[in-house]
């Protein structure tokens, strides 16, 4: 019968018992062993010198297929496949001539043959016994058939993994490795098979990796392995490095605490993640350099403005003028601020703002003791467009503020807060002037300002509400996601 890759140490133990007990027994004949044979929980058979069976139990029977007069006096090879016969023959005679109480077969794949010619995977361990009529072996046989079967699954499984899989046993050896972890390492399987884990890492890090290991030992759970912001990395046998994301679980098994290692070669990963790194960052760059030249654009035409109202008499022209010099300004302070952003998602909205007010206040020659100014804005999150159309909206209703909300040298105050609202960002814009005249319908506005307001607030899906208690408060409600 043919040898499994592992020796099954209760198989030995149960023999070393069985004998044991049987010298115990004051006649030692096959006789007085039948009773303690038949509650064995393994198919035990008892062949004397020349191989003949002289006992088998009612497990041998079930198992083999054979009635127990079938099997008395026939020789043990019945039980073998015929291709292991002539072999087993020679090894039997080798046992006799030594005989002493081991695994059979260790370190192969060990088969018996039932009546019907159909074959089981078994486990089977040999023990001497001396009785009146010579030396007897006790043969004790496990059908392993379904362990086996078992195996073979996990084995399918642990091969077909993507990852590399490697179980260490608590002392930090290997013990099982699949081929994904040859092909990832370069070691073949019999060279990392009883060598220490710490083969597969850096020698900078071994030192470190033992303490850390140590650590998992005394608290084995699953989980990966280092931090979120711990870089891991693997050693080949050529002892080059690469990258790697490793996971452990712990298995608590007869031989103590095994820990398997699911470990993933991420080469590719980080070679694009930094691909992609490079690539972000020559698009910021592009996109700092857009902003620089729409900026630098925009100050042209506000130049451009400005010596085009050096030649205008008309203050009504002329105040057309310096509106839309403040407007093209309002775009241009943007672009610029998000120039000097860091992150080009994202502006200072409060700086914004406060820039954009203060432009006025100097183009309308407004002192600061004269109209106080207050810029409340907290840190909102906007988009591009949003945030210019806070910043175009500010400036109309600013502007509005300065020329008709103080006339006369009156002195006052403008506020302007952004907040937001749960899902919504408020935008107000208050001052405590003469008010908002009641003839003017600020929701079907004439001029070009108000116009404006109304169409920049639409466009940011908001909504324009007028309040006309102690001076002017609009009040407009937007979605920002």
């Amino acid at each position: 019968m043919a040898p499994s890759r592992r020796s099954d140490p209760w198989l030995a133990a149960h023999a070393s018992r069985a004998v044991t007990l049987v010298e115990s027994i004051t006649v030692p004949s096959p006789i007085a062993l039948q009773g303690f044979l038949e509650a064995a929980p393994d198919a035990i058979v008892v062949a004397d010198p020349s191989g003949r069976i002289v006992i088998a139990n009612a497990l041998t029977e079930r198992m083999f297929g054979y009635s127990r007069d079938e099997l008395i006096g026939q020789r043990i090879e019945l039980l073998v496949p015929e291709r292991y016969r002539d072999v087993h023959i020679a090894h039997r005679s080798g046992y006799f001539r030594e005989p002493r109480t081991r695994p059979m077969g260790e370190g192969r794949a060990l088969f018996g043959r039932r009546k019907d010619g159909t074959e089981l995977a078994v486990e089977i361990s040999l023990s001497p016994l001396e009785t009146d009529r010579g030396t007897l072996v006790i043969s004790i046989i496990r059908d392993t058939t379904h362990r086996r079967q078992a195996e073979a699954k996990f084995r399918g499984l642990l091969e077909s993994a993507p990852d590399g899989i490697v179980v260490v046993d608590g002392a930090a050896r290997i013990t099982i490795v699949n081929t994904q972890t040859e092909r990832i390492f370069g070691y073949a399987r019999d060279e990392l098979i009883g060598n220490s884990i710490e083969i597969l890492v850096p020698e900078g890090y071994r030192t470190v990796h033992v303490a850390h290991r140590n650590g998992y030992l005394q608290n084995p759970k699953t989980r990966p392995m280092g931090g979120a912001s711990t870089s891991l990395t693997g050693r080949k046998k050529d002892g080059t490095e690469f990258p790697v994301e490793i996971s452990l679980s712990p298995m608590h098994t007869d031989e103590g605490l095994l820990v398997t290692a699911a470990i993933r070669d991420i080469s590719e990963r980080k070679l694009a993640e930094t691909r992609l790194r490079t690539s972000l960052k020559e698009k910021e760059v592009l996109l700092k350099e857009v902003h620089h030249r729409v900026k630098n654009n925009l100050q042209i035409v506000s130049s451009m403005l400005n010596l085009q109202m050096d030649q205008i008499e008309d203050p009504k022209a002329l105040g057309l003028f310096r509106e839309s010099q403040a407007r093209v300004r309002s775009i241009a302070l943007f672009h610029e601020k998000l120039y000097q952003s860091k992150d080009l998602a994202h502006v200072d909205i409060a700086e914004y703002l406060r820039a954009v007010t203060t432009s006025l206040f100097a183009s309308y020659g407004v002192e600061p003791q004269d109209i106080a100014l207050s810029i409340d804005a907290e840190d909102v999150q906007l988009a591009v467009d949003a945030a210019i159309s806070c910043g175009l909206i500010v400036n109309e209703l600013v502007s509005n503020a300065l020329k008709h909300a103080f006339p006369r040298g009156r002195k006052g105050s403008i506020e302007v807060t952004l907040r937001r609202d749960g899902r919504r960002v408020v935008l107000e814009v208050r001052d405590d002037g003469v008010g908002f005249p009641e003839a003017v319908d600020f929701r079907n506005p004439t001029t070009l300002g108000l116009r404006l307001v109304s169409i920049l607030a639409e466009q940011i899906r908001g909504t324009v509400d007028l309040e006309r208690r102690d001076g002017t408060r609009f009040h407009i409600p937007f979605e920002a996601p």
